[in-house]
């Protein structure tokens, strides 16, 4: 089976981990924990970086400590990854959820514009939903697939209306806007180290942020909220959000190699790109001169979407439709869903991410490519 995205291990892993196991350091507390935090920090470009136990959890600790509950509303992207508006309904406060830009995939800004002008008004200083007074206190736009939007005009509405800026940066570890990297724009960003993203903990994730209060208070708030070096005192609800220490052994060692991953990751687009061209309707997302993204995973778009996948999975060529929209999951199926012709389900109905590990072989993806055209 070809992984859709499968880890790498080609680096120091196994000589990192097998330290942590031989010391004893395997937990919450480690030199690994710092050194995965410094090298994350230096590589985003921040100030902070505080290790959490997913990209999920980073998101709903930054959230928690906006003070989000249950009487708000936070803005995302309607196309994102179930975690995104899950962090959201973990505080309490419901998703209000802007339809895809048909080009990019992103957040559509029109709409977001629109949206802001419209059905909004400032209260005190604050970002309140019209119709029924609810406060808005942040925006989380999603950087989907490693792809950025027009982020000079995001922050900018985010400014003028008074909306903090937590940025959805799970996957787009690698990725840059105007030489600037991802996650380092919002008030803070979020990482993830899911085992399919280009970098791996097997499970993890990261906040970053330029503010030293809210790196010092992420820390405190993923670690129990431990107030006493001693004694088990506690000064407010805190969260066992801690990345193990044999974690971040494995993501310093994938920290490492990084560069080359990220390489690896062009290379294949170009692969795709110039195998795929002219075939069928098949067109890729499309990335602004001002961006440069990590392609973590490179996708097709084409109306025979599930005659493309039937035939790579029948193959053993691991390949996945986009995520379900979020308004037509169950859950948040009666949320706000701002639109005017739902690009979200058209996205959803004709795109396919074809396999992309950093460590496939320019033969498979010539196969995967074969196979791609056999269906045309």
């Amino acid at each position: 089976m070809l992984l859709l995205s499968g880890p790498n291990m080609g680096g120091n892993e196994l000589k990192y981990v097998t330290e942590c196991i031989e010391t004893g350091w395997v937990s919450s507390v480690g030199a690994y924990v710092d050194q995965f935090e410094k090298m994350t920090a230096e590589f985003a470009g921040t100030q902070y970086a505080v290790a959490t136990s997913s990209g999920t959890t980073a998101l709903h600790i930054c959230l928690v400590m906006m003070g989000v509950d249950q009487n708000d509303y936070i803005i995302t992207p309607n196309i994102t990854f179930i975690a995104t508006c899950n962090s959201i309904k973990y505080t309490g406060a419901d998703p209000i959820l802007i339809d895809a830009d048909e080009k990019n995939w992103q957040m559509d800004l029109d709409l977001l514009q629109e949206f802001l002008e419209n059905e909004t008004e400032q209260k005190n200083g604050a970002c309140h939903y019209k119709k029924d007074g609810r406060r808005i206190p942040v925006i989380m736009p999603v950087h989907v697939l490693g792809n950025i939007c027009d982020l000079d005009r995001l922050l900018g509405l985010a400014q003028q209306y008074n909306l903090v800026v937590i940025e959805d940066s799970t996957e787009a570890l690698g990725s840059y806007y105007k030489g600037k990297h991802a996650g380092s724009f919002g008030l803070m960003g979020t990482f993830s180290y899911n085992g399919n993203k280009v970098i791996t903990t097997g499970g993890g994730g990261m906040v970053v942020t330029n503010d030293e209060a809210l790196a010092k208070k992420a820390k405190h708030l993923t670690t129990q909220a431990k107030s006493d070096p001693f004694e088990y005192i506690h000064d407010e609800i805190g969260y066992n959000y801690r990345l193990v220490n044999v974690a971040a052994a494995m993501g310093v060692a994938q920290m490492e190699q990084l560069p080359g991953f990220l390489q690896r990751k062009k290379e294949i687009i170009a692969f795709y790109k110039n195998a795929l061209e002219g075939v069928g309707d098949i067109s890729f997302q499309e990335v602004d001169e001002a961006v440069n993204p990590n392609w973590w995973l490179p996708t097709i778009k084409t109306s025979k979407q599930r005659e493309v996948l039937k035939a790579l999975n029948d193959d053993k060529m691991q390949s996945r439709p986009f995520w379900v929209p979020m308004n037509q999951l169950r859950m948040f199926k009666n949320n706000i869903f701002y639109n005017k012709t739902d690009r979200s389900n058209h996205i959803y109905q004709h795109c396919l991410s074809i396999p992309c590990s950093t460590n496939i072989t320019d033969t498979d993806l010539q196969r995967v490519a074969d196979k791609i055209k056999s269906c045309f």
